[in-house]
């Protein structure tokens, strides 16, 4: 068999070469805008609806094993259909390639911004993507809210992680550990504080896959082959940054990135937006990577470059390290911070993955891991909300000043600095987004270019 007729699928049973699959892969990657969720129905469309290569309801259980994990789980969905087709080859090439577009774009755009960032048409644009961001990001909350609160208790496990977050200032892994373990206390004392799952029976099974289950890669869980997986991984994920401490100093912007990126990635537990207000504040107020402004900025060129949009750390990488490259020259600096961090983002992603695949129906029976699972996922709504807080302050007013009471600690901006094309603008986003339901990457290109044109007609942009 040489090939596959992606309109004619042939009788069910057959394997799909290898090399049809790359091609596959390599187009859904080129079409992997909007996020987790338009990215997760490219390949839908593209492998269950057309190709017909996985079964509605193989591709649902791939789906719900990767929302277990922490990272960006639509490249982990594509990573686990990858393995599901061809094995630990076919996850790293559908993985990898998921990956590949936005890591070229962004670095591309990265160094445009460090280049020409302080003219006034980039300015300009900057300052129509950010108020577009702020639209984006309050959508995301009624997105997830509308899946994750299904029950007054959630609400409020949700309300308490903004809280947490907004006036407390407690770290993000924390609020994930404590909302982990607040969900598994419902499920285990009070369940029907938990909304019930649909039934697996009630969903539909969609049409009937060309490639049948028995013909899927399948390898059974063993400690040899779960040991062997764990030490190429960690030895894939630790060698670079062990590297890049050698030969820039333990001390470095590198090595810095590296290690925070590292521990940054095994806490991404609710998808982009979650671990953003994380990284947003350790990367500006810890670090001094950034300023506030240019994370919105950065969070707004990934939101336009396909790809996961947590590949947004690359920019944070890039200027952190071209204002501070050591001893490095800083174009140089700012490249290989742009590669180091893309690399321990992504390669943890990877090893749950293949780690974990053998065990995957094991995992979804587990009732407590489901029940603090769900709790995460509310607290979710609230981290993100949280990010929107910080975005708007940050976007719609040039200066803002911390008040503290007590434990309490809030971030408020100066009215009086309040910027009118930047709401004006994200009014324009809101509509186009919730009325007209345009797609993200459209709504980003339309704000780009009324910022471009009210730069260019002489209207305070900064």
């Amino acid at each position: 068999m040489d090939d596959v007729d992606d309109r004619t699928p042939d009788p069910v049973g057959q394997v799909v070469p290898f090399r049809t699959a790359v091609r596959a892969w390599a187009a859904i990657s080129l079409q992997t805008f909007g996020g987790p969720a338009g990215q997760i129905a490219v390949m839908q469309r593209s492998l269950v609806e057309d190709k017909r290569w996985i079964g509605q309801r193989r591709f649902l259980h791939a789906m719900n094993y990767c929302m277990l994990l922490p990272g960006p789980e639509a490249q982990q969905l594509a990573t686990y259909v990858g393995w599901l087709l061809h094995g630990t080859r076919g996850g790293l090439v559908a993985g990898g390639l998921f990956v590949l577009p936005g890591l070229l774009a962004l670095l591309g755009l990265s160094a445009v911004y460090v280049a020409f960032g302080t003219t006034v048409a980039v300015l300009a644009v900057f300052a129509g993507l950010a108020p577009a961001v702020l639209a984006v990001v309050a959508q995301a909350v009624t997105r997830v809210g509308k899946r994750a609160l299904t029950s007054p208790a959630l609400v409020a496990v949700a309300v308490g992680a903004f809280l947490a977050l907004t006036l407390l200032a407690v770290p993000f892994p924390v609020v994930v550990g404590l909302a982990g373990a607040v969900g598994w206390a419902m499920g285990r004392f009070r369940p029907a504080l938990l909304a019930e799952r649909p039934k697996a029976a009630q969903v539909d099974d969609g049409p009937p896959p060309v490639v049948s289950d028995d013909v899927l890669h399948t390898e059974a869980p063993s400690w040899r082959r779960t040991l062997r997986v764990l030490v190429v991984g960690l030895v894939a994920w630790g060698v670079p940054i062990a590297l890049v401490a050698a030969f820039t100093g333990a001390g470095s912007t590198l090595t810095d990135q590296g290690l925070f990126f590292s521990g940054a990635a095994v806490v991404t537990f609710g998808g982009a937006y979650a671990v953003l207000a994380y990284v947003a504040q350790q990367a500006v107020s810890v670090y001094g990577w950034l300023g506030p402004g240019e994370m919105v900025r950065g969070l707004a060129l990934a939101e336009s470059t396909p790809g996961p949009l947590i590949m947004v750390v690359q920019f944070v990488a890039f200027l952190g390290a071209y204002r501070s490259p050591g001893d490095l020259d800083p174009w140089v600096a700012a490249v290989l911070a742009s590669l180091l961090v893309t690399w321990v983002t992504f390669v943890p992603s990877f090893l749950f993955v293949l780690l974990g695949a053998p065990y995957m129906e094991r995992l979804r029976g587990n009732r407590s891991l489901s029940a603090a699972l769900t709790g995460i996922t509310a607290a979710v709504v609230g981290v993100i909300a949280n990010l929107g807080v910080y975005f708007a302050v940050h976007t719609l007013f040039r200066e803002s000043s911390e008040t503290s009471w007590g434990p309490v600690a809030l971030e408020v901006p100066d009215l009086s600095t309040l910027r009118p094309l930047a709401v004006a603008l994200v009014v324009v986003a809101a509509v186009l987004l919730f009325r007209v339901r345009t797609s993200v990457l459209t709504t980003l290109g339309v704000c780009a270019v009324l910022g471009l044109a009210a730069g260019l007609a002489g209207v305070p942009v900064g």
